[in-house]
């Protein structure tokens, strides 16, 4: 049997992105970080210089099509990139019902070029 890939493995397809977006603990000033891809389940991001830990929730805006998106998540994964790098993976808790069919449309037109 053959191996699988990460993307046969994945629950949701992911949307590759190099956009910078915002993301917060809840009640916490904005910080920036650059978004590496994001699916209708979640967002990965790259963030320096930050203490991003696995359960944390956070807030994070970012971009879709010409619509700004703001959810709320559980960090799920963190990973160090080098010692002020960290690749963070959030899973979305809370999105808003237009924001999830709005990133629902995108994927399906990226998956039909």
């Amino acid at each position: 049997m053959a191996a699988e890939t990460a993307s046969e493995r994945r629950k949701y397809p992911r949307i590759p992105t190099d956009q910078v977006i915002s993301f917060a603990e809840i009640d916490r000033r904005d910080r920036l970080a650059v978004g590496k891809n994001f699916s209708i389940g979640g967002i990965r991001f790259k963030t320096v210089g930050c203490e991003v830990n696995l359960g944390d929730v956070l807030r994070v805006t970012f971009n879709v099509a010409d619509r700004t998106v703001v959810a709320t998540g559980n960090v799920v994964w963190a990973t160090e990139i080098d010692p002020i790098s960290l690749e963070v993976g959030l899973e979305f808790i809370e999105i808003d019902p237009l924001a999830l069919e709005l990133l629902e449309d995108v994927i399906q037109d990226e998956s039909e070029v």
